[in-house]
């Protein structure tokens, strides 16, 4: 924190989020699911000014040259394209399509999931650790989506995990973060990067996030279902940016009474 107003963009600088050793220019991540068309799509993610951009390995066509496909349309010179283990319900499942990614040509980078159960979408916490310790002796670098318990979040970063994704709320419900407390737990005792993913649903959302003093934040539904996903994408790229700015800053002490805006010395009589 400084005493001095910033009064240049360079003033306000930040250091790049930096992950498993490769740094990116933004702190917004974005996903490729649920818009209307993959052109929709590009717009949004480019309004975004995500680098990085989650693709589900099980879920779309890994041909690169297929203009229908959504990788056709994500160049790999422009964004950092991370696998996901999306809709895998066991460990071995998860391990098999990182594998997969990794022989179709992805980095050594995987988002993963291993889903507990259908209707909350919540995670399978011990299948997780078990997918990430075999991943992480197999060179992955893995970013493991998990709930919000300080545990789970410890024992991932102990199993090597590259970062670790709690999420705000589940999957796909744009309820916004349930549990600032247990987000702010969990980024104050891990030494990896702490990504919130999964259930913000609006801008504001995306800034009280942030807010909490975490490294980024992971996102696709909040964006490819609003009524305008290029403007939300945005809205959401500047409120992420926000956010990180005020934690930077530090916010005024929270008082139960009211102080005077205005010096009461020297007033006039």
């Amino acid at each position: 924190m400084t005493d001095t107003p910033p009064t240049t963009a360079s003033d306000v600088a930040d250091a790049p989020l930096e992950i498993g050793g490769h740094r990116f220019r933004s702190r917004l991540l974005v996903g490729t699911g649920k818009y209307r068309d993959n052109e929709q799509m590009a717009r949004a993610i480019e309004a975004s000014g995500a680098a990085v951009v989650t693709v589900a390995v099980r879920r779309v066509d890994l041909d690169r040259t297929k203009e229908a496909g959504v990788l056709y349309h994500l160049p790999a010179n422009r964004y950092f394209l991370l696998a996901n283990t999306a809709g895998c319900y066991t460990a071995d499942e998860a391990v098999r399509y990182a594998r997969l990614a990794r022989e179709a040509g992805f980095n050594e980078f995987i988002k993963l999931e291993v889903i507990g159960d259908k209707e909350t979408l919540l995670p399978d916490t011990d299948g997780l650790l078990a997918a990430t310790k075999t991943l992480v002796k197999e060179g992955f670098k893995v970013l493991a989506y998990t709930n919000d318990d300080l545990i789970t979040a410890l024992r991932l970063e102990a199993e090597g995990c590259a970062a670790v994704m709690p999420l705000a709320s589940p999957i796909g419900s744009g309820l916004g973060l349930l549990n600032p407390y247990s987000i702010r737990t969990i980024k104050s005792r891990l030494k990896v990067p702490v990504i919130v993913d999964a259930g913000v649903g609006t801008a504001s959302d995306a800034c009280l996030t942030m807010e909490q003093g975490v490294d980024g934040i992971l996102m696709n539904t909040a964006l490819a279902e609003a009524a305008d996903p290029v403007l939300m994408a945005w809205a959401m790229r500047n409120a992420v940016e926000a956010g990180r700015a005020a934690w930077r800053a530090g916010r005024m002490p929270r008082r139960e009474t009211a102080v005077p805006s205005s010096p009461t010395t020297g007033m006039l009589r």
